[in-house]
Formats: C-alpha cells, sequence, structure tokens
C-alpha cells in the first residue's frame, strides 16, 4: 500500500455477489482476494448502467482503504453464465428461448417493477409497448430498470405480442448498433 492518503489501483475480475440498487451499493468477490469489493452505485452509474445482476463478471479497478477494497471504475461486465450451476434454480424466459430480435433499437422504460418480474418499455417510433422479462434482464447483466431510463432493446414478435430479447444500457446498445449497420453496410457493399 502506498503512503497515508495515497493508494495503489489495481485490476480485479470477479462476480457480482449481490447488488441492491435502491441502497446503493454491492459487493464482488474474487478468488484469491480474503475480502470482498465494495461497488457503489455512482461507480456503477459513470461505467452507464444502474443495476447489475448478481454472479454477472465485472472487471474494475479499485483500491484498498482503511475500510477494505473499493471500486474506483467498472472496466467490464459479462452477463452471468446462464448454465452455471448454482443453488437457486435458473427462471426459464416465458417464450421461445430461441427469438433473437432484430437490431438494437432505441428505447425508454415505462415501467418496470423487479418484484412482479416483468415491466415495458418504449421504442422510439414504435407504436406499442415491449414487454421486458426480468430474467431477459438477467441475462443482460442488469438487475431493474427505473422509469424514463434510456436503453437499447432488441425486439421480437411473440405469441403475446412485441418482447425484448435483449437489454442494453444506452452507451453500449448504440455502440452495438452502430456496428452492426456498419457490417451491413459492408456486407452489401460486396
Amino acid at each position: 500500500m502506498a503512503q497515508a492518503g495515497q493508494f495503489d489501483e489495481r485490476t480485479y475480475t470477479g462476480k457480482v455477489k449481490w447488488f441492491d440498487s435502491a441502497r446503493g451499493f454491492g459487493f464482488v468477490v474474487v478468488p484469491d482476494v480474503p475480502r470482498d469489493i465494495l461497488l457503489h452505485a455512482n461507480v456503477l452509474r459513470n461505467f452507464g448502467q444502474n443495476s447489475i445482476s448478481d454472479r454477472s463478471r465485472i472487471t474494475l479497478l479499485a483500491v484498498e482503504t482503511d475500510r477494505g477494497i473499493q471500486a474506483q471504475e467498472v472496466i467490464a461486465i459479462e452477463p452471468p453464465d446462464i448454465d452455471e450451476d448454482v443453488e437457486e434454480p435458473q427462471s426459464a424466459l416465458p417464450f421461445d428461448e430461441t427469438l433473437r430480435g432484430g437490431p438494437l433499437e432505441a428505447a425508454r422504460v415505462k415501467w418496470f417493477d423487479a418484484a412482479k418480474g416483468f415491466g415495458f418499455a418504449n421504442v422510439f417510433g414504435l407504436g406499442e409497448d415491449v414487454f421486458i422479462h426480468v430474467e431477459v434482464l438477467r441475462r443482460s447483466s442488469l438487475a431493474d430498470l427505473q422509469p424514463g431510463e434510456a436503453i437499447a432493446l432488441r425486439v421480437a414478435e411473440g405469441s403475446r405480442g412485441k418482447l425484448a430479447t435483449q437489454v442494453s444500457v444506452w452507451e453500449s446498445g448504440i455502440t452495438q448498433s452502430q456496428a452492426e449497420t456498419v457490417w451491413h453496410a459492408s456486407e452489401a457493399a460486396e
């Protein structure tokens, strides 16, 4: 550790133990690190997310302080492995898991209730609401959505209407969408 008031920053990769958006923090478990790493909501927001699902793989810069190791910056987040053998049963999607949806589209959360396990969003330029299941959020490394939050969605037509097959934070969704547009344009040019 550095001198008083100065701390060495180090990169860690681990899994989210739990994160509570309402309380504004959670913890990350890293193999071979004896204490959990504190992940504050502001650090997660600086990455562009308001929530993160348990068991998501996360890479972050953190410092060791007198009060423990604290995350300073999130570098990357990957969704939890849905085939991972865990104590709690995995939820199944309430629709055909082979549905992929189209390109990522800009959307705003209308409402989402994690306790009920679903919510709805409005895709810009689309008249009908898009259903979002909590399991799709979890598979997208998110745990909760706030009304009015800007997101990006892959939308498919299900048996009961439009539904999200992927939810992404706005910034990464735009990047992915722009990358797909460039890829499709180069494919068409060939």
